[in-house]
């Protein structure tokens, strides 16, 4: 981890240097006396963590930050001689805030925090990077069934029963293809769904329901027979009730205990769990 000091007291900066100098895998790229001097050094040098200062003449630490909205924030760990500040501490999204004189025990716990968000943080990246490969593969996979002429059935698509019916899944097992449609029987009357349409499916006991557009679709079916049946370059399991079409996603948020807030294009909110993360890494050989 990259840490950049921030302190006008010459032995504040030498005390928590001491203490970081005992930590593995920390790399203490510099030191600044002035907000001023931190806003350059940390446009400069992109550290991951900064050791701030509250208190400093000219720029505190909290005009520090809004020098540098826009630009690269990193992870803040406040060092402040006035437990008043904390609330301000937490309101811009810091780690955690350590009083002065510095406390050894103190000042550990706080930097286990920042450890701890920067891993998520990264596993956050690698699992954005890992959606967009997935997208990638998606869209090469979807143009190819184009040019195939892969729609419909008898042999151009494979269908699935809305009574779980395994047919498609056998098909895709033997020929490497997947569903392309699903059979709904509703209101007495039977259709079917392109899969390609699908936003997210959710699972409710021995029934899933298809969420497409505004409306949605309950078919007698199992969950996980469903993913089986659904194409992985379009479709990830992301929890054991959820399956999320890809294509759907516009972004990802960092929730609790490893897990991810999955936002879809319409706004819908979704829980990525941890579990579920490692098996899709695996699932497109991450």
């Amino acid at each position: 981890m990259r840490v950049l000091i921030v302190d006008d007291e010459s032995l504040a900066r030498q005390r928590v240097r001491r203490l970081l100098q005992t930590e593995a895998d920390v790399d203490v790229v510099g030191e600044a006396e002035s907000g001023h001097e931190a806003v350059a050094l940390i446009r400069e040098l992109q550290p991951d963590l900064v050791c701030l200062d509250v208190q400093m003449p000219g720029l505190d630490g909290f005009g520090v930050l809004r020098e540098l909205d826009g630009g690269h924030v990193p992870m803040v760990l406040f060092i402040t001689a006035y437990d008043e500040h904390a609330q301000r501490a937490f309101d811009v999204h810091a780690v955690d805030y350590v009083l002065k004189p510095v406390d050894e025990d103190r000042f550990r716990a706080a930097f286990g925090k920042a450890r701890k968000h920067r891993a998520n943080a990264v596993a956050a990246e690698r699992l954005g990077e890992l959606l967009e490969t997935v997208r990638r593969l998606a869209d090469g996979g979807a143009a190819m069934a184009d040019a195939r002429g892969d729609v419909g059935a008898s042999g151009n698509g494979q269908a699935i029963g809305a009574g779980g019916n395994s047919a498609g899944a056998n098909v895709a097992a033997t020929n490497g293809r997947y569903a392309s449609r699903i059979l709904v029987k509703q209101d007495g009357r039977m259709f079917f769904v392109k899969t390609s349409e699908i936003d997210w499916i959710e699972a409710d006991r021995n029934y899933v329901r298809l969420h497409v557009g505004k409306t949605s679709h309950t078919i007698r079916e199992r969950i996980s027979h469903l993913e089986e049946t659904l194409d992985p370059r379009l479709f990830a399991r992301i929890h054991r009730s959820t399956i999320v079409n890809l294509n759907r996603v516009r972004e990802m948020q960092q929730w609790f205990s490893g897990d991810y807030v999955v936002i879809l294009e319409d706004g819908t909110r979704l829980r990525l769990s941890r579990h579920y993360r490692d098996r899709v890494e695996k699932q497109v050989g991450v």
